[in-house]
Parts: structure tokens; C-alpha cells; sequence
């Protein structure tokens, strides 16, 4: 991962993870996830990371959400 990636979201439910990067997209900032859940049980965190630039914007959406 490129270092200008920072972490916005953090979760143990995938698709809470995965909503919230799908609602970062729709308004045009790029994410990916990261899932460190471990496997068979899905103990862990999936992650969801944006560029730095879009931080401010990302928290935002995300809190107008309520996600």
C-alpha cells in the first residue's frame, strides 16, 4: 500500500466495512478494505482506507451517514 493511505474506518462486521467504503465511492473518493479478520471465526477488523487528501471529506460523509 502507498504511504499516502490512512485508515478512516474500522469495524468487525464486513459489511458494515464494505458499506462504508461503497458510500465513499458513490461520492468519488477512492477506498479499498483491508480485512484482518482471521479465518474460519472472522475474529479481527476489516479496514477501510482512503488517500490523506480526502480525510477531512471522508469523515464528513461518513458521520451525515451515520455509518
Amino acid at each position: 500500500m502507498e504511504a499516502d493511505w490512512v485508515k478512516v474506518y474500522t469495524s468487525a462486521d464486513f459489511f458494515k466495512s464494505e458499506l462504508v467504503r461503497q458510500v465513499l465511492i458513490d461520492h468519488e473518493i477512492d477506498a479499498i478494505i483491508i480485512n484482518k479478520q482471521g479465518f474460519p471465526y472472522r475474529i479481527g477488523e476489516v479496514e477501510v482506507y482512503i488517500h490523506e487528501s480526502n480525510l477531512a471529506n471522508a469523515k464528513s460523509i461518513i458521520k451525515e451517514n451515520e455509518l
